[in-house]
Formats: structure tokens, C-alpha cells, sequence
């Protein structure tokens, strides 16, 4: 298959699995979505012949990437406008809860919240794109081992999070004693 033939299926197989990635990420902001994809596969299409075979782990990484130039950029037009004054983005903007705070389970959100953006990532990854240690691994950009320990460790935290979060103490693991193995 020509490196061309690649990029069209990549696209045509991923192009909605990156936008739902995207727009987890920047909570539902369609028009910076529609950016940060076009950006996305327009480096796909520069770097077409380098297309691994799975593009869809590789395509979350260059999404990652789009992603924390976005927020980069945004921080910067923010702190231009702050510097500026008198724009509605600086004025005094209220904000609303969040729904999901009334909804049952929210306190797993909570939890997640506490979490260290890296920690949060690896989780995202995993659950809500699905991917396995190894494909995890290829959207780090780092070896399985090291993938699969990020996952581990943030899946720790987590469930600290969540015991402090619902109040719960640790039960620790129970041990059998000699009585109870007879």
C-alpha cells in the first residue's frame, strides 16, 4: 500500500475516534476540536510514509501534542488579553457547577480531578480510548514497561483519591492466620 493509500484509510478508519479524543479533552469546544483535528491529520499527511501500521495509537499522540499546543496557545492569548484589559474574555465571567457534580458517581470525577494531568492521561487512555499497554506505550512515546508501570501507579492514586474523596479508610488486605487455613 502507497504511503498515500495509508494516509486515506488512517483517515477514513480514525478521523472520528481522534475528534471524540479531541473533544474529551477540551470539553466539547467544537470549533477548537475541528482545529486540533485538522491539525492533527494535516501532520499525518506530512508524515504519511512514517504511517505505522496501526496509525491509531501514534495518531493519539500526535493529538496529545496538537492538544498541549492549543492550551499553550490559549494560555498566552489569555494572559495578552489580561495584559490588554477591557475584553469580555478578562471581564469578571461567572461559572456554573458542573452537572456531573449532582450525579451519582461523581465522586470518581472528583477523584480523577485530584489527579496529576500525566496520571489523568494514562487512565483517559485506557478507559475511555480503550487501548491496550502496548499501544499506550506507542502514544507516550515511551517502552511497554515503562507504560505499563505509569498505569499501575496512576491506577494507585486513583484509588487513594477516591478513598479520600468518599471518606472510605483502606481496608488492608486481609492475611489468613494458621487457624483459619485448617
Amino acid at each position: 500500500m502507497s504511503p498515500d493509500e495509508a494516509f486515506d484509510t488512517a483517515y477514513r478508519e480514525h478521523y472520528w475516534a481522534v475528534s471524540r479524543f479531541v473533544a474529551r479533552r477540551l470539553d466539547g469546544r467544537s470549533g477548537e476540536v475541528e482545529e486540533v483535528v485538522a491539525e492533527v491529520f494535516a501532520i499525518a499527511w506530512r508524515r504519511r510514509r512514517e504511517l505505522p501500521e496501526s496509525p491509531l495509537p501514534w495518531l493519539y499522540g500526535v493529538a496529545r501534542n496538537c492538544l498541549a499546543n492549543a492550551v499553550r496557545g490559549r494560555g498566552r492569548y489569555r494572559r495578552l488579553l489580561a495584559k490588554l484589559g477591557h475584553h469580555e474574555v478578562t471581564g469578571g465571567r461567572r461559572t456554573v457547577p458542573s452537572p456531573d457534580a449532582e450525579r451519582p458517581g461523581s465522586w470518581v470525577l472528583e477523584a480523577l480531578d485530584r489527579l496529576t494531568e500525566a496520571d489523568q492521561e494514562v487512565l483517559k487512555l485506557t478507559a475511555w480510548e480503550e487501548l491496550t499497554v502496548e499501544e499506550l506505550a506507542t502514544v507516550l512515546g515511551c517502552g511497554r514497561s515503562a507504560a505499563a508501570m505509569r498505569l499501575h501507579r496512576a491506577r494507585q492514586r486513583l484509588r487513594t483519591q477516591i478513598d479520600t474523596v468518599r471518606g472510605a479508610v483502606p481496608v488492608p488486605a486481609r492475611t489468613s492466620t494458621k487457624d483459619e487455613r485448617k
